[in-house]
C-alpha cells in the first residue's frame, strides 16, 4: 500500500502543522528574540558604564536561530489547577563578556560610543528581519487564496 506522502495526502502531524511551526518563521522568531535580547545586554553596559571593574557584555551569535529557540533551558511550571499555562519555553541566550576598546582607570571596560554602535546595528537588523516575516507572511497569505482572487 503506498504511503500517504506517495499519495499526495497529508499525515496527521502535517495536518496539524500551523503557520508558527514554518522553519522560516521560527528562524526569524529565534532572530528577533535574539535581537531583543542583546538589546537587554547593551542597555545593561551602558547603565553600567561608570562602574568599575565592569566589563561590556555581548551575545554570542547562535548558528541555527530556531535551535536556540527551542534549547531554551529555564521554563516555567504549572503549580496549581487555576495557574494560566506558562508560554513556550523563551530562548536563552548566552551573554559573554566583550570588553571594548578601552579600559578607564578603574577598570570599567565600557565605551558608550562602541556600545550605541551596536544598539544602532541590533536596531537594523530587528528591522530587517520584520520586513522579512512581513514579506514572508504576505508570500503565505498569497498562496493560500484561491485561484483568481
Amino acid at each position: 500500500m503506498p504511503s500517504p506522502q506517495s499519495r499526495g495526502a497529508l499525515t496527521l502531524k502535517e495536518a496539524d502543522m500551523g503557520v508558527a511551526d514554518l522553519p522560516l518563521l521560527n528562524q526569524i522568531k529565534g532572530r528577533l528574540t535574539w535581537l531583543d535580547e542583546r538589546q537587554r545586554v547593551i542597555a545593561q553596559n551602558v547603565a553600567n558604564s561608570d562602574t568599575p571593574g565592569y566589563v561590556a557584555r555581548d551575545l554570542a551569535l547562535p548558528k541555527d536561530f530556531s535551535a536556540a529557540m527551542s534549547a531554551g533551558p529555564v521554563t516555567l511550571a504549572r503549580t496549581q489547577a487555576g495557574h494560566i499555562a506558562p508560554p513556550s519555553p523563551a530562548a536563552r541566550y548566552a551573554a559573554v563578556e566583550a570588553p571594548d576598546s578601552e579600559t578607564t582607570l578603574d577598570g570599567n571596560a565600557v565605551v558608550v560610543e562602541e556600545q550605541m554602535l551596536k544598539m544602532t546595528e541590533s536596531r537594523m537588523a530587528y528591522e530587517a528581519a520584520i520586513g522579512f516575516y512581513q514579506k514572508s507572511m504576505t508570500m503565505l497569505r498569497m498562496a493560500a487564496r484561491p485561484p483568481g482572487r
